[in-house]
């Protein structure tokens, strides 16, 4: 029986989707934790594949480890927590294609790509989905840039290493663009924010209060007449 899970490479631990999916077959749960992150280990920090073959009538067990996923190994690359949310308006990072070059050579094995560019182009895919740059330019642009062989020398050669001044000028102009979406986000809120004060002020001055709905349902007095 094969059991596939996704794991934090390293740092396994119980759960109640662990053990839905092991208690049944009556296998120690530690035994496999234990096992699994000393298979994973080596992929600290990322989320990584993981398939169980068990063999219910022993219960024993080994674990296979997969590399990890591409949107993986482009944040650890990169340094960041998660992917934008709206890729065409946030952007989380700016990377060389020396990098990209590089995860596309750990990850080459495990794609199923004709040759090494497309692998290339595999990576710089899934750059566009979590809102990366490429060599100051949204991801989308290198792809055409590769198809049109702007890159060959690079891929070709496997070149894998970012020179310092390349990178810390990467790193600038990603600094720029940071700040000009950070100022953007701050302008949106803050109209947000005062749409909705107005909306509760208008609101405020339309509805009655609860002393004025009572008066409006006691009807005025009216004096008497008096005795002639």
């Amino acid at each position: 029986m094969q059991i596939k899970l996704l794991v934090e490479g390293g740092s396994m631990k119980p759960g109640p989707a662990l053990s839905q999916k092991l208690g049944p077959l009556g296998i120690n749960l530690n035994q496999v934790i234990t096992k699994v992150n000393e298979a994973t280990k080596s992929f600290d920090g990322l989320k990584v594949p993981v398939e169980l073959n068990v063999d219910a009538s022993t219960r024993e067990f080994d674990v296979k480890v997969f590399s990890p996923p591409v949107s993986e190994l482009i944040k650890k690359e990169l340094g960041i927590e998660k992917g934008s949310g709206i890729q065409k308006k946030i952007k989380v990072g700016n990377a060389s294609i020396e990098q990209i070059i590089s995860i596309a050579k750990s990850k080459s094995p495990n794609l199923l790509c004709k040759d090494f560019k497309s692998a290339v182009k595999t990576i710089v895919g899934t750059c566009v989905t979590l809102g990366i740059l490429i060599e100051n330019k949204p991801a989308a642009e290198i792809e055409k840039d590769i198809d049109e062989g702007k890159y060959d020398k690079e891929i070709n050669e496997e070149i894998t290493k970012t020179p310092s001044d390349k990178k810390a000028k990467l790193d600038e102009y990603f600094s720029k663009i940071k700040a000009e979406q950070d100022k953007i986000l701050q302008q949106e809120q803050a109209a947000k924010e005062q749409a909705e004060a107005l909306k509760e002020g208008a609101a405020a001055t339309t509805t009655p209060t609860t002393e004025e709905k009572k008066s409006d349902k006691v009807p005025a007095k009216v004096p008497a007449k008096k005795a002639e």
